[in-house]
């Protein structure tokens, strides 16, 4: 039986967008579910385009989103020996020729068919030279079989049918001696055992052409399978006024990779009404049947309730690990432990992403530096400040300072007083975090520890007796 083997081939001219990512992520879930390889190829040979920094961004966005690869990554710009080989190995055959034309004849070839309304294509001067001048520049084009017609069986969209008579002779090695992309792509899929090219439809008209490259050279043809574009909420192709477009933009904005890759494998793919899955049921359940034909479109809004989703399930102490960047940007030293993975539990139910965790985290790190007015006209008001003087009496001598004592004190002051635990409790509240939502009040206060509840509570009194004076 013969090894599945995908490979996923970007060009390193920018960062990882979301459409190469779910490219990727079919390429890697349909090698995973048949057992097969996943090969990673940087398609460089754009030396003008091409930056490290690109790759890098690439290598970092795949390693984020879990997608690992079993071989490579190879480079185009470090294979251009077998390129040209290939190349030669054509000329020779007579499958391939020199063409001696100019940039500036092949342009004026350009407007002159645009302007007789006929569809731009090289006129074949160069295909069947008699003599061919010494020491003129040339590039390279594939002889293009004039007649009969190429079928393409696509495992998406079905059979699709290409009139030779309809193509060009492709350019395959340009003037300056570097090989075209047609051309490394097959030479890549061959040398390196593609079976399956599953790639976005955008690249689906190159296909005839690399069918033609695959049957001139006597190689086998791989199977093909063209994903639908995505586009935004307006039906146009997905862009930056969409919102971000970078895989590893999302990573800065807090989102979890697992989010990421669930929203992305339905974009296109479908099991059932199913929403939410494992990686593993992933890689058991995907499969390029269940691949629609239709456009996918970008919901940032479904992203953000997964990504909720995800940070709900997620374990308190994972979690904590992957906030501390989110922590540290915004100032405040945090390390691993017991007393982080406490906060990140009164949070995680609140927080769509790591970046509103840390937000929303702030409190615990430093005291308000203000308060909500709204919640300090409600609730500061001057007899509260004496009803939170005698509690920071009954809070000193507290032992432990653990959630289930801290209730007792409280209801104890409120039954003294005749109050409701609201009249108490959201002052306090406030005096804690500033305002008056937050995670569940003894919870903070047993986190936050005796010192620092007593620091805050004081503070806010000598607020109320100076607002009240």
């Amino acid at each position: 039986m013969t090894t599945i083997r995908t490979r996923f081939a970007p060009s390193p001219t920018g960062y990882l967008h979301i459409g190469g990512a779910r490219t990727a992520l079919f390429n890697w879930l349909f090698a995973r579910r048949n057992q097969g390889t996943f090969i990673l190829r940087i398609e460089d040979t754009d030396v003008e385009r091409s930056t490290q920094e690109s790759v890098q961004a690439i290598l970092d966005g795949l390693t984020w989103l879990g997608l690992t690869w079993d071989e490579g990554p190879y480079y185009q710009s470090r294979r251009l020996e077998l390129y040209q080989r290939h190349v030669q190995q054509l000329l020779q055959a007579g499958k391939a020729y020199r063409c001696y034309c100019s940039p500036e004849e092949l342009e004026a070839k350009r407007k002159q068919a645009l302007q007789e309304g006929r569809k731009p294509r090289y006129d074949g001067k160069c295909r069947d030279l008699k003599e061919e001048p010494v020491g003129k520049p040339y590039a390279v084009r594939f002889k293009t079989p004039q007649t009969g017609s190429i079928h393409v069986h696509d495992l998406i969209r079905g059979d699709i049918i290409y009139e030779n008579a309809e193509l060009d002779d492709l350019i395959i090695q340009r003037s300056d001696g570097m090989p075209t992309y047609n051309f490394c792509v097959v030479v890549d899929d061959v040398t390196m055992d593609i079976t399956h090219v599953i790639r976005g439809d955008d690249h689906l008209n190159n296909t005839p052409r690399q069918i033609l490259l695959y049957e001139a050279f006597g190689y086998p043809i791989p199977r093909f399978a063209h994903v639908p574009m995505i586009l935004g909420s307006d039906k146009t192709r997905l862009s930056k006024r969409h919102g971000a477009t970078s895989v590893l933009a999302y990573k800065e904005m807090g989102y979890l990779p697992q989010a990421l890759v669930n929203y992305l494998v339905r974009l296109g793919w479908a099991y059932g009404d199913q929403e939410i899955f494992s990686l593993s049921e992933l890689i058991e359940k995907f499969s390029l049947e269940n691949v629609g034909k239709a456009p996918a479109i970008f919901n940032p809004e479904k992203l953000l309730w997964l990504n909720h989703h995800y940070i709900k399930a997620a374990e308190p102490a994972e979690l904590a690990k992957l906030l501390i960047p989110f922590l540290e940007k915004k100032g405040f030293k945090a390390q691993e432990g017991p007393w982080l993975t406490q906060v990140v539990r009164t949070l995680q139910e609140r927080s769509k992403t790591l970046v509103e965790m840390a937000d929303q985290a702030e409190f615990y790190f430093k005291e308000p530096a203000t308060y909500q007015e709204k919640a300090v006209q409600k609730f500061f008001k001057k007899e509260t400040a004496e009803v939170l003087s005698e509690l920071v009496v009954a809070l000193e001598r507290l032992e432990p300072f653990e959630e289930g004592e801290l209730e007792k004190v409280f209801r104890s002051i409120v039954d003294r007083k005749g109050l409701k635990l609201a009249e108490v409790a959201q002052p306090v509240r406030i005096a804690l975090t500033g305002g008056t939502a937050s995670p569940g009040l003894f919870e903070i206060m047993a986190i936050l520890g005796k010192e620092q509840v007593l620091k805050r509570i004081r503070r806010a009194v000598e607020s109320m007796k100076q607002a009240h004076n």
